[in-house]
């Protein structure tokens, strides 16, 4: 346990009567005054933004949207002239961020005018119009990093919404914007002069300032390593994959009393703490009696603000604090007081060294800054919030507007809010804590800060708090198999999890076993989620396998044994390579199962190997890849399976496209093109001999090369790439998607509509879901939607909304192509029978289970589908339509008893089908869906009928995988 400081110690420091730097912390003068021409480093907080940006890990999680509803007399030329200004005084308001020779730097973009688009809205519609616009993507590379739109909903009734990206604001830097825009907008509208002094500093000279210790701050670093080496993550989180794009977030809330908040403060004064060291004490108090650990890690936020000069820099100049507390022991049943006194010292020996980043520290920890699971070491954080101060313009009456975006910085996040309504909240990611153990956890937060407010003299084992379960033990084998390798304990542990249906392992005769699974249910958990589950299950060293890779189905033998000859191995060839990069830019040549963070990698290093593997290599490679698969070997095999892939399609029997010849007349940007629907597009316009630019993902780029096709790399939240993909490009047709991020397919959609100038058309591939749930019986094509919608359907009409109402004006004709599921002898394709709809019945129809289809008394039920070959027909077709049209392109509809008897026979299973009341919802689909204006290319070619299309969706495909 640490000594706690004396408190007469603790008082003279809080109040700054010395200047000595804490041991381990570097001094530095004040920060120069200038700001040098050119581009600057990053700062280290800035470059962490910037890297969750490119891994792809960012998104709108750091957006910090203020929302304000004004209610006067609005003089909107003044605020659009007051944001303009607000831009032009702080340079990091306009700030683009590029990177050169493996290093990110930024740099301001000339002073230009702030838009200030106006949309009418009702209240009742704000809500959702306000969350749509803070949650579109950023383009950091373009800049800028702020952006505003305003609701108007009456005449003098308006909500402004201002939305800006972490990487250049910070908590303590909106009381100085709020300020200002409001002395902005009251000199616009007299038409005077605002009479602001001009900025002491700009963040870029911040940013210098700090790189220019680096030498010494990383010295800092080491120290602070060494204070947390040995500790370990939370017991209770589970480890969150590092190929998750967006960590959502559940919140829950419960109200504190002012006499609670009361007894904080006083309790604080008595003991020479604040409210907030109060609030951390009693979370780690709850964490203490929900894992039994005595010695615990959690995070709060530090800033550099003590520094006179930098209280009204308007930037990013926040750190994350690890505060490492051993709290009391149970022998001898300590009270609440001292663990108080024990987080005290622990936050003050973070905050005396808050000027050491902590992305710094994480370097030094290397492998140990996160647990044998993959689990971070710093998952958890506490903070004492204040609720957001409204944007008060002269004149007008303002009023705060919450729009929260849902999603998790942390795993866990204790929090309290202090306020006119104080609230005890508690925020997670339900990928890392279940729901029932979160608001178990929440509830004793509350318990716990309303008793100690009374008395905090009690004994911790008298206070609010209980034993919470964590991660259950792994189960016996899955009972439906019974082979000898499922004896493995990974296999065991595979198939104790509910979504593996089957799994096997391959045991190679040199290096780590490769380990294989099928999966079933509404979401498919990645390969690299499984493997995650694996790490915090097998204790058993040299028993996790190399990789986790899904498979339609595990290739066996007659007899029911695996059969490895069929399985995808894991290659070598890149392996030199691969060591050699490493070697490069960690210093020193590693064993092929040499562990990224546990040779000293980071975040940074991901992106600067994979852009050197991909440089030198030519083949597609990510930061993401290096984070998830980690070793040399690893990644070795993905390049082999990558350059497989590329080998494949070049490989592309001629005779798989139809020859056509066709005049050529310009160029078809195709987005989408690697996935299922995308491939037979691109078959389609090749085949008539267009010249096509497609749009793919680096890592997908080698699916698509080929004659007569220019490869655009970018990525739907990538706005740049977007742009440069359609200049010039004279038709669109854009099929690409995201599924689940709406926000990101909304702002690509505005941006191609924005970019396209050609006059070829313009056509987006829909969904029937934008019909959402219409009256039974036929639904004609454009007809109205019925809702209630699925946020899929939303998000594809929204995208329709974008193109449509662009199109009175658009240089060409557009259309809306709305199709229903597709089908096709694709491998993407294939997904459309695991998931959804159809899902449900093939994984029961695969493992024998019982049926159950609705009553045939509530009328048909089926699925309407499309063949990705007729779907290719029909979108080209549909580019000569007029302007506005929206079809639909259906080749048929099948029964729900048709198709399951088709799949039990297909698969060869034991599966008995019935009917009954108890069937799915989703199974309750009445609806015929006509396709007149498109009937002539859907009309269906030779082995275009749906049994041949199902026959070859379940047949076992080259390679398996």
């Amino acid at each position: 346990m640490t000594a706690p400081i004396d408190q007469a110690e603790l008082l003279r420091r809080a109040r700054g009567r010395t200047r000595t730097p804490a041991p381990g912390t570097p001094a530095a003068g004040p920060v120069p005054r200038g700001t040098a021409p050119g581009p600057a480093p990053l700062s280290h907080a800035q470059q962490r933004m910037w890297l969750m940006d490119r891994l792809g890990q960012g998104g709108p999680r750091y957006h910090v949207p203020l929302a304000t509803r004004l209610r006067g007399p609005l003089d909107r030329d003044a605020l659009a002239a007051a944001l303009t200004g607000l831009t032009a005084r702080h340079h990091i308001l306009r700030t683009r961020y590029g990177h050169q020779d493996d290093r990110p730097h930024q740099e301001p973009a000339p002073a230009v005018a702030v838009p200030l688009p106006v949309r009418d809205a009702t209240p009742e519609d704000a809500a959702a119009l306000l969350h749509a616009e803070a949650a579109r993507p950023f383009d950091l590379a373009a800049g800028p990093a702020l952006r505003a739109l305003l609701l108007r909903h009456a005449p003098d009734d308006h909500t402004l919404l201002l939305t800006i990206h972490h990487i250049a604001v910070d908590g303590g830097s909106l009381p100085v914007l709020a300020e200002e825009l409001g002395a902005l907008y009251a000199a616009a509208a007299e038409g005077r002069p605002a009479g602001l002094p001009e900025p002491e500093l700009q963040y870029a000279d911040y940013a210098r300032w700090e790189r220019a210790r680096d030498d010494r701050l990383a010295e800092a670093a080491a120290a602070r390593a060494a204070r947390l080496s040995g500790a370990g993550p939370l017991p209770l989180l589970r480890p969150v994959p590092p190929g998750t794009p967006e960590r959502r977030a559940v919140l829950h809330s419960a109200p504190l009393t002012a006499d609670t908040m009361d007894g904080l403060r006083r309790l604080g004064a008595r003991h020479g703490a604040t409210a907030f060291t109060v609030v951390l004490a009693a979370a780690f108090a709850a964490l203490r009696a929900a894992t039994g650990g005595s010695d615990l890690v959690l995070g709060c936020a530090g800033g550099h603000r003590a520094r006179p000069e930098l209280r009204r820099l308007i930037g990013l100049q926040v750190n994350t604090l690890p505060v490492r507390a051993r709290l009391p022991e149970p022998e001898g049943d300590p009270a609440f007081t001292e663990l108080l006194a024990v987080v005290r010292t622990a936050l003050l020996d973070a905050q005396e060294h808050h000027e050491v980043p902590f992305d710094l520290v994480v370097e030094r920890l290397g492998a140990a800054a996160r647990g044998a699971d993959g689990t971070p070491l710093l998952a958890v954080s506490c903070d004492l919030v204040h609720p957001v101060e409204p944007l008060t313009l002269p004149g007008l009456t303002a009023e705060a507007v919450e729009v929260d975006l849902g999603l998790a910085k942390f795993g866990l996040t204790l929090l309290v809010e202090d306020g006119p309504r104080p609230r005890c909240l508690l925020q997670h990611d339900p990928a890392a804590l279940d729901g029932a153990t979160a608001r178990r956890l929440h509830a004793v937060f509350a318990e716990l800060l309303t008793a100690v407010a009374t008395d905090a003299d009690r004994p911790l084992s008298r206070l609010p708090g209980e034993r919470l379960p964590g991660e259950q033990p792994v189960g016996e084998h899955h009972p439906e198999h019974h082979h000898p390798e499922h004896r493995h304990p990974a296999v065991a542990a595979l198939l104790a999890d509910p979504r593996v249906t089957d799994a096997a392992l391959h045991l190679a005769e040199h290096g780590p076993a490769l380990a294989y699974a099928t999966v079933s249910g509404p979401v498919a958990p990645s390969g690299a989620e499984l493997r995650a589950a694996l790490r915090r299950r097998l204790a058993e060293p040299g028993t996790l396998p190399l990789a986790v890779t899904l498979l339609d189905r595990i290739p066996r033998r007659p007899d029911g044994a695996l059969d490895p000859g069929r399985l995808p191995g894991a290659p070598t060839a890149h392996l030199d390579t691969v060591r050699e990069v490493f070697a490069e830019l960690l210093g020193a040549r590693p064993p092929a199962e040499g562990d990224f963070f546990g040779l000293g990698g980071h975040s940074l290093v991901a992106v600067q190997l994979a852009e050197r593997l991909r440089a030198r290599l030519g083949l597609p490679l990510t930061g993401l890849d290096v984070l998830e698969r980690r070793t040399p070997r690893a990644l070795a095999a993905l390049l082999a399976e990558r350059a497989a892939e590329r080998g494949t399609a070049a490989r592309r029997p001629a005779s798989d496209i139809r020859a056509t010849p066709v005049t050529r007349t310009g160029t078809v940007l195709l987005t989408g093109a690697s996935g299922g629907v995308g491939a037979a597009l691109l078959q389609e316009l090749v085949a008539q001999g267009r010249p096509v630019r497609a749009l793919v993902r680096p890592e997908s780029a080698h699916l698509v090369a080929g004659a007569g096709v220019e490869v655009a790399e970018g990525d739907l939240a990538d706005r740049d790439s977007l742009r440069r993909a359609v200049e010039g490009a004279e038709t669109v047709i854009h099929a690409a998607c995201t599924f689940t991020e709406h926000a990101v397919d909304l702002a690509a959609m505005r941006t191609l509509v924005e970019g396209w100038r050609g006059t070829g058309g313009f056509v987006f591939v829909s969904s029937i879901d934008a019909y959402g749930r219409p009256q039974p019986g036929e639904v004609p094509e454009g007809g109205p939607s019925a809702g209630p919608l699925t946020p899929y359907g939303q998000a594809k009409l929204d995208c329709e909304r974008i193109l449509l109402d662009a199109a009175p004006s658009a240089p060409g004709p557009v259309a809306v192509v709305r199709s229903p599921i597709v089908w096709g002898p694709h491998r993407r394709l294939r997904d459309q029978l695991r998931w959804g709809a159809t899902g449900a019945l093939y994984q029961a129809a695969l493992a024998g289970r019982p049926i159950l289809l609705p009553e045939p008394a509530a009328g048909w039920a089926g699925a309407s589908w499309v063949h990705s070959a007729a779907l290719a027909r029909a979108v080209t077709a549909s580019l000569g339509h007029a302007p506005g049209r929206i079809v639909n392109a259906v080749t048929g509809h099948v029964s729900w008893a048709d198709f399951t008897a088709e799949l039990v026979r297909l698969l060869g299973s034991s599966s008995t089908v019935a009917h009954g009341p108890d069937a799915e919802a989703e199974l309750l689909r009445p609806w015929f869906y006509r396709a007149d204006a498109l009937a002539g290319p859907l009309t269906p070619e030779p082995g275009e009928d749906w049994r041949a299309v199902l026959a070859a969706m379940t047949a076992e495909p080259a390679g398996a995988h």
